[in-house]
C-alpha cells in the first residue's frame, strides 16, 4: 500500500468516528414526565420507605402508603384525631390538611416518622402542629407532640409545615405567620415577635427538646427558634454537597424567594419584602437595630415555590448538585445552577407541559419524582428520554 492511499484510509476512519450534529443532538438530555400513580387527594409530601414504597401525605385525605410498582395504596391508621378537615373548609381550605412527612435518620431501627398538619381546636380554629410517631406496620402508635404553633385562629392560611433533618441530626421546621392581609398585623408584626410561635423556623432535637447550641434570641423568646421574619415558607431541604439548608418562601404580590438558612437570621417579613403587599394601605413599622438577611434568589413574577430538592442522582449528569424548585403558580419547575453559594443560572423546565407542582423528591437510587397538587393528584416520574 503506497503512502497516499494509507493516509486516505486514516482520514476516512477518523471521519467515521465523528458524530453528525443530528446524532449528537439525539444524545442531549430529554426530561419527560410519566404518570406513576394518580387518584391522590392534593398530595403534599412523600418519604421513601424503600426504592418502591413511599409514604404520601394528602391535604384533603390521609397519610397513605403507596407501592410504586403494584400501584397499591393503603391508608395509615391512627392519625391524630385533631386533624382539620380541609375538604369541609369554606374559606382557605386549600391551605390546610396534612403537610410534611419525613423519616427519622435512624428509621430502620426506631421506626419514627414526623408529621406536620393543620390541627383543630373546637371553637378556636386551627394551628400548625408537628408530631412524632412510630410506624407500626400500617398504623401510627406512640404519638408525641413536638411543636404546636398556636394561637389557634380562624385564619386558614400560611401554615408552613416544611420539615427536614439536617446533617447535624436536628429537625428543622418552617412555621408560617398565618395572616392573609398585612393590615391585620399587630403593632409588633407576628413574624418579628419573638414571643409569638408563628412566622419562624425552628431547630429541635428528634424528641422535641431544644439543642444547647441554638441561637440565643433572649430569655423571653419562644424556645427552639432558629430564624425569624418568615411569611409562608413551605419547602426546606439540605444541600448534601455543603451541608447547608435552603428553603423556599411564598411572597404576596410577587416576592417569592429562595433562601439559605442561617442561625439567628431575620428574613425581614413584613418589614421588608422583594414583592408588594396585599394591603396597599399597610406601612410596616421600623424596628431599631434589626439586621435583615437578603434572599439568594427572588422572582419578578408569582411562582409560589414549594418542596425543593438538591439533585444528586446520575440519570441527569448535567443536573448534578443543582437545585430543583417546583411551583404552584403556572405549574412551574425550575433548575438552578449554584456556584460558591450563588445562583449562577436559572432554567424553567417543562414550559410546554405545565402542572401545579407541590413537591419534588429523589428515591434512594436517585430517581426523580414530582407530586402534583390536584384533586386527582399524581406521582410523576421525571425520566431522561435521551
Amino acid at each position: 500500500m503506497n503512502k497516499s492511499i494509507f493516509l486516505l484510509l486514516l482520514i476516512v476512519a477518523a471521519c467515521a468516528k465523528i458524530e453528525k450534529p443530528s446524532e449528537v443532538s439525539k444524545k442531549k438530555m430529554q426530561p419527560i414526565k410519566e404518570i406513576i400513580i394518580d387518584s391522590l387527594k392534593h398530595p403534599w409530601s412523600m418519604a421513601f420507605l424503600s426504592e418502591d414504597e413511599v409514604l404520601v401525605s394528602e391535604k384533603d385525605g390521609n397519610l397513605v402508603k403507596v407501592n410504586l410498582i403494584s400501584k397499591e395504596k393503603r391508608i395509615i391508621k391512627g392519625f391524630p384525631r385533631d386533624l382539620t378537615d380541609s375538604i369541609r373548609m369554606i374559606t382557605g381550605g386549600d391551605n390546610s390538611g396534612i403537610f410534611e412527612v419525613v423519616l427519622d435518620p435512624d428509621f430502620n431501627n426506631n421506626e419514627h416518622i414526623y408529621l406536620s398538619y393543620a390541627a383543630k381546636r373546637k371553637g378556636e380554629g386551627s394551628a400548625t402542629k408537628v408530631v412524632r410517631a412510630v410506624l407500626n406496620n400500617d398504623s401510627l402508635t406512640s404519638i408525641k407532640t413536638l411543636l404546636e404553633a398556636g394561637p389557634f385562629t380562624r385564619e386558614y392560611f400560611h401554615y408552613g409545615g416544611g420539615m427536614t433533618f439536617g446533617p447535624d441530626g436536628k429537625l428543622y421546621i418552617t412555621m408560617g405567620e398565618r395572616l392573609f392581609k398585612e393590615i391585620d398585623e399587630p403593632e409588633i408584626p407576628i413574624a418579628q415577635d419573638l414571643k409569638d410561635k408563628r412566622g419562624k423556623i425552628y431547630r429541635i432535637n428528634p424528641d422535641g427538646s431544644i439543642p444547647d447550641d441554638n441561637p440565643d434570641f433572649g430569655t423571653t423568646a419562644v424556645p427552639g427558634i432558629y430564624a425569624i421574619g418568615i411569611r409562608a415558607a413551605q419547602g426546606i431541604t439540605v444541600n448534601t454537597a455543603t451541608g447547608e439548608i435552603w428553603f423556599s418562601e411564598h411572597g404576596t404580590r410577587q416576592g417569592d424567594e429562595v433562601n439559605r438558612l442561617k442561625p439567628g437570621a431575620n428574613y425581614g417579613w413584613p418589614i421588608i419584602t422583594t414583592g408588594g403587599y396585599r394591603s396597599k394601605e399597610y406601612y410596616p413599622p421600623k424596628i431599631e437595630g434589626a439586621v435583615y438577611t437578603d434572599p439568594i434568589w427572588y422572582w419578578m413574577h408569582t411562582v409560589a415555590p414549594t418542596g425543593l430538592l438538591f439533585y444528586t442522582g446520575d440519570e441527569f449528569p448535567e443536573w448534578k448538585n443543582d437545585l430543583l424548585v417546583p411551583g404552584l403558580s403556572r405549574g412551574s419547575l425550575w433548575r438552578f445552577r449554584i456556584e460558591n453559594k450563588i445562583i449562577k443560572s436559572a432554567e424553567e423546565l417543562f414550559v410546554d407541559d405545565r402542572i401545579r407542582s407541590r413537591k419534588i423528591a429523589q428515591s434512594p437510587e436517585g430517581k426523580l419524582y414530582l407530586l402534583t397538587d390536584e384533586p386527582n393528584g399524581k406521582i410523576l416520574r421525571i425520566e431522561n428520554n435521551q
